[in-house]
């Protein structure tokens, strides 16, 4: 996973066999033209968008550049999924998945327990399938992504 700034649009770069979920982190947005779809109009309040990154894809920018994330993994041999969640109360986030990532846009998120430790805004939390449940304690109103990467195939 990765977050870049886009500040000019135009084709998206192709990748072979790659599956890709793409999210505005910031700016006001961007279309994005995938061939065989209806074009997607996203900004940073849409729900995550998935699609074939080895697909024909351009991208405009509705009004000045973006900061966007990127998850993309191999297809046939890694799967990913990613949850754009907005949180006020504590919650607890299980690693369900090979590898579970938890990455605050804005706020602070407090990992509870016998040493709490806080994680910023574009901070990550990586978590290991079987580890432990974390309680998570954010500020109102924090906006995180839960992307969840798992070897293909894998029964979890």
């Amino acid at each position: 996973a990765d977050h870049e700034q886009d500040r000019a649009g135009g084709p998206f770069s192709s990748f072979a066999g790659i599956d890709r979920t793409l999210c505005v982190l910031a700016g006001q947005g961007i279309v994005l033209d995938v061939a065989g779809r209806a074009p997607a109009e996203l900004t940073a309040a849409s729900a995550p968008f998935s699609f074939a990154a080895d697909v024909p894809t351009a991208a405009a920018l509705i009004s000045g550049p973006i900061t966007d994330l990127n998850v993309m993994t191999r297809r046939g041999r890694m799967t990913h999924t990613v949850e754009r969640l907005t949180v006020a109360a504590p919650l607890e986030i299980e690693a369900r998945a090979d590898t579970t990532l938890v990455l605050p846009l804005d706020g602070e998120i407090v990992l509870a327990g016998d040493a709490p430790e806080r994680l910023g805004p574009l901070d990550a939390l990586v978590l290991d399938l079987g580890t432990p449940r974390q309680r998570l304690e954010p500020a109102a109103g924090t906006i995180l992504f839960v992307i969840r990467i798992d070897r293909a195939g894998s029964n979890h």
